[in-house]
Order: C-alpha cells, then structure tokens, then sequence
C-alpha cells in the first residue's frame, strides 16, 4: 500500500491551523478544505483521522511534547506546535512508519514555517518515536501523584474538570463507568441518518446499504462513502442525525396528550435535524412546528435543513426568552444550548474550548428558557427539555429549580417514551449515554404544564 501523500498531510495541518486561528469547528471547516484539497478517498481518510485523533488526543500529545521538549509548549510558534501535534498522533496511534512520521513533519514545518524549527521538530519527535504510547502514558502520569482523576485526564485527553463533571452525572450506580465513558469519548462516532416519515423510510436508505438503527425507528446507520450523494439526503428527505438526537424528537412527539394536538414548537431550532424530524412526525397528526432560532443566518441554515416539509410552519428569527408565538402551544421541544459535553466524540475540539466558567452562564439561560417554554405551553401540554449534556448543574439543577419555583408544572417519568432503550436508570429523567448506548449523551425531561 502507497504512504499517504504530503498533500495529506498538509490538509490536516491547514484544518488545524484555521481551528486554532479561527476559533473554527472542525466538522465545518474539515470538508471545506478537504474539497479544496481534491484528495482521493485514501488520502481524505488519513487527513481526517489526523485532524479528528489530534484533536481528541490533544491533552496526552501535548503532555508527552512537553515531556520531551526543552522549551515550555507556551513558547512554541502555534503552527509548530500543530505540527508536532500530528507527528506525535501518527508516531502513537497510528500505523504510520516512524521514519516517515518525522521526515515528513520536517518537511512540512519547513514549508510552513521555514528551516528555523526543523531541528526542534526532528528532536522531539525522534525522541518520542522511542517509547510506545502505554509506555509514554505510565511516564507522563507518574508525576501526578495520588491523583486518579488528573490521571485519567491525560491517559484519556479530558480536561480534569470535565472527568469531574462527568464522573458526578454518571451518580453512585454508574461511577465505575468513568473509564468506558472516557474512552468511548476518544472513538469516532458512527454517521447516522434520519429517515424523516413521509418522505423517506428505513427501507429505502438500507436498500443503499446502510443498517437500521438500534433504537429510534428511523435510524440508519450509513453506507460508506459520501453522505452527501445520497439522493434522499441531497433532497432534504432524509438526514443526518444521531440516533440520541432522534429519541429526544420522537420522546417529545409521542406524549400522550388530552384536548388540541395542533401547535408545536422549537424552542432553539438551530441547526434544524429535530425540527426536520418533528415537522415530519407533526404532518402525520395534522399539526404543524414552529422553529424559533436567535440568529438570521442560522435561522436561514434551518429552513434550508427542513425544506419544504408538511408540517413545517416556518423559522422566527428571535430572543425564545421573550414571547414570539401566542401562548397556548401543546408540544414545545427546548434543546437547549449547553456544555456539549456528550458530544466530545462528535466535536473533539470542544473539550479544549470550554471551562467550568461557561457553566454560569448557560444555567442562567437554560433555566430563562425553561421558563419561557413553560409559559408558552397551554395547561396539560407538554415541555420536552433535553440538552446534549449530562453535567448535573445543566440538567438536574435545573429541573430541580424550576419545579420551586412553579406551582404549574409537574415532571413526569420519561422512561415510557423511549420504548426498547434499556438502562435508562430510575427516572424520571432519561440519560443516554456514549458507552451504552452508542448515541450522543442526551438529557431528556418531560414537563407536564397544569
């Protein structure tokens, strides 16, 4: 088999580059510039596993350069230290020759760069390609003393504090999990299609060769390839969508509910999949979904996800703290923007971007939009809150919190609306987790207005 080529190469440092730059996301800015780059398939693999793995293993790689450099990683030039990054990724965790990892991290840093940092480069990786990654692990934890936490942060690239996080809203039952979690967190996940009812089914997607999905009833796990060639997902009949995602939706979708089903609302539309999907479902029933989304361009970015779905009633562009629809809606789902800390398999650069001093902030939005969706929903409808994060203060506290406050509400067990999902725990809130359930990390709870 050929090496990959520089082109490659190249590729994944440019994607990292604008990442650290830009403040960009990588599963934006990863297809722009793999188009750009016109790599065959083999090449655009490798690239992305570069980009991806070196992200997600950013807290071990940077350890282990340190370790072997004699100069502080603050004090090292960013696009060297991205270089250095993918050398050391290849050099532990991929097959690539150890020969090859280091030359070519040579050349690129001298055409990126120029011949300045070429000795430093070679120097460190040369240093690195000497011990195996286990044996890199037991050297660059050895140190840390009697601290299981700040061990498994560097064995498994999480920053400490969201091992706390994480540990603490697995709870008491599931604690010794931790590990599994952790490395599930550092596996790619999985594409994962919505057949959106009505307009594309299972069976059509799985004559492509995909696979059904394990729970939601319009999963399929995608062929290999380009999603984006498929004619169902092209035309906006179908699209992509993890499989945790589609549960919350079809949860929502399914409570059972006395007097009008007609009204439905999105409480935080963007980037629009549970929208599209509760847009089909609604059509079914005869009731229509409004999408609320703060910003125009995402907003704009919604209606083009759904498409010209029956049921679909339109995107508002507004602040969903302040009343854009009249009161009296009988479904509202409220995604609400978190700490995205069940999605770090989907967006590895996630866990370097966020602090434990973003958690404020968002509970006081989160808990502002709770409000704002209750009050929106007519008595005996229902409110759907779900966040793609289990950190208790974005997800417990906050139910917790709004049932003091309110005397019109009152939590119902969600566990009946995930139908064949096994271990879901004592309710009334629904996690579903990475490592067992191999969906995003979801929060669910349902909210019944009185």
């Amino acid at each position: 088999m050929r090496p990959p080529s520089t082109d490659a190469r190249r590729t994944a440092y440019d994607v990292l580059h604008e990442i650290g730059a830009s403040d960009a996301y990588a599963h934006i800015v990863l297809p722009q510039i793999l188009k750009a780059a016109d790599l065959d398939q083999r090449d655009a693999a490798f690239a992305t596993d570069m980009v991806n793995g070196s992200l997600r293993m950013r807290g071990l790689l940077d350890a282990v350069i340190a370790h072997c450099s004699s100069r502080g990683l603050d004090t090292l030039d960013p696009r060297v230290l991205d270089i250095l990054r993918l050398g050391a990724y290849q050099l532990l965790f991929t097959r690539t020759d150890a020969y090859a990892a280091v030359n070519t991290s040579v050349d690129l840093v001298q055409s990126v760069v120029g011949d300045a940092p070429k000795g430093l480069v070679n120097a460190i990786l040369r240093k690195i390609s000497q011990k195996t990654q286990g044996q890199w692990v037991q050297i660059v934890t050895k140190s840390l003393g009697d601290d299981p936490d700040a061990a498994l942060a560097i064995r498994y690239s999480h920053p400490r504090w969201m091992v706390c996080a994480l540990r603490d809203s697995l709870g008491k039952d599931r604690a010794d999990e931790i590990e599994q979690l952790l490395d599930t967190d550092n596996k790619p996940p999985r594409v994962t299609l919505a057949a959106r009812p009505g307009r594309s089914t299972v069976e059509e997607l799985v004559d492509l060769g995909g696979t059904p999905g394990r729970w939601s009833p319009y999963a399929v796990i995608a062929p290999a390839g380009r999603v984006g060639q498929i004619e169902a997902v092209r035309r906006g009949r179908a699209g992509v969508q993890d499989e945790g995602s589609q549960l919350v939706a079809v949860a929502l979708a399914n409570v059972p509910l006395e007097g009008t089903d007609e009204r439905w609302l999105d409480l935080c539309a963007g980037p629009g999949g549970k929208l599209a999907l509760l847009a089909a479902l609604a059509a079914e029933r005869g009731a229509a979904v409004t999408g609320i989304e703060l910003h125009a361009h995402r907003a704009t970015l919604v209606s083009k996800t759904v498409g010209e779905a029956p049921g679909f009633d339109g995107v508002i562009v507004g602040d969903a703290r302040v009343p854009q629809v009249q009161p009296g809606v009988d479904r509202v789902l409220l995604d609400a923007p978190c700490t995205g800390l069940g999605v770090l398999r989907r967006r590895p650069e996630m866990r370097w971007r966020r602090q434990p001093s973003d958690i404020p902030p968002l509970t006081k939005l989160q808990a502002e939009l709770l409000n704002a969706a209750i009050d929106a929903v007519r008595p005996g409808g229902v409110v759907g809150y779900a966040t793609c994060s289990p950190h208790i203060a974005e997800t417990d506290l906050i139910i917790q919190t709004a049932v003091r406050k309110r005397d019109d509400i009152a939590v119902e067990d969600a566990r009946p609306l995930f139908p064949g999902v096994t271990d879901l725990g004592d309710g009334p809130f629904v996690r579903l987790w990475p490592h067992v359930h191999d969906t995003d990390g979801m929060f669910f709870a349902l909210i019944r207005k009185l």
